[in-house]
């Protein structure tokens, strides 16, 4: 029913991974396919632009929140500002672990984190009762060769080594993935967009994602009417 991943969709993707490594991060976040969309220079960057959900917000936030380097995902949701006026410093905090415990020990702990302890699967993502063959199906698609995407540049750089190798999607990710698909679905479209992972993206409940669309000022319902006007205009 449904073919490949487009390429502007399969674009996103790839460079969401490669804004990762850029930040020193270890993990494929939602918030890291947020900053592709936004920087992917198609026509669903313009639309979240125009709302302002802008390249420098969302790289902002998400270093604000999480951090540089790795590590980083294990503090992520906390708000790095809002500490110190406590007087807890972050970045000491993770000065401290890499002095006591070496310079992979935080590498080592968001791994556990995100995906539990070596021989342990952890719980099982939900299933899509209906099309559940095609949703694995279209997912692992996305990740299939295609044109370069761009190059992810911006304001922040990881201090340390980029990640190399895989770097693993974390369950939020994959939720906007699968979203990704059900949109499709939903519109009865016989292709995968960068319209479709917008969409997703506005529909998102976990991760960081609301909180950066929020801090934004722009609420979903209204990034989702203007993704959808954006689109049925170009069709």
């Amino acid at each position: 029913m449904f073919e490949r991943f487009t390429d502007e969709a399969r674009t996103i993707v790839r460079l969401a991974s490669e804004h990762a490594r850029r930040l020193g991060h270890r993990y494929v976040g939602g918030e890291h396919i947020l900053l592709a969309a936004v920087t992917a220079g198609q026509p669903v960057s313009g639309v979240l632009c125009a709302h302002g959900v802008t390249p420098d917000l969302v790289e902002e936030e998400i270093v604000r929140r999480v951090g540089l380097g790795a590590g980083a995902g294990l503090f992520g949701g906390l708000d790095k500002d809002a500490l110190a006026t406590i007087g807890i410093d972050l970045d000491a905090v993770r000065a401290r672990i890499e002095a006591s415990f070496g310079q992979q020990a935080l590498a080592r702990a968001a791994y556990t984190a995100h995906h539990g302890m070596p021989g342990h699967r952890g719980p099982r993502p939900p299933r899509l009762v209906r099309h559940r063959h095609r949703t694995r199906r279209a997912i692992t698609t996305a990740h299939a060769a295609g044109p370069r995407p761009p190059e992810a540049t911006g304001r922040y750089c990881t201090p340390g080594p980029r990640p190399s190798g895989h770097i693993p999607f974390t369950p939020a990710s994959k939720k906007i993935l699968e979203l990704t698909l059900r949109e499709a679905l939903a519109l009865g479209d016989s292709h995968i967009g960068a319209e479709h992972i917008a969409l997703a993206l506005t529909t998102i409940k976990q991760g960081l994602v609301p909180a950066i669309l929020a801090e934004a000022g722009a609420p979903a319902p209204v990034l989702r009417a203007a993704i959808l006007d954006r689109y049925r205009r170009a069709s």
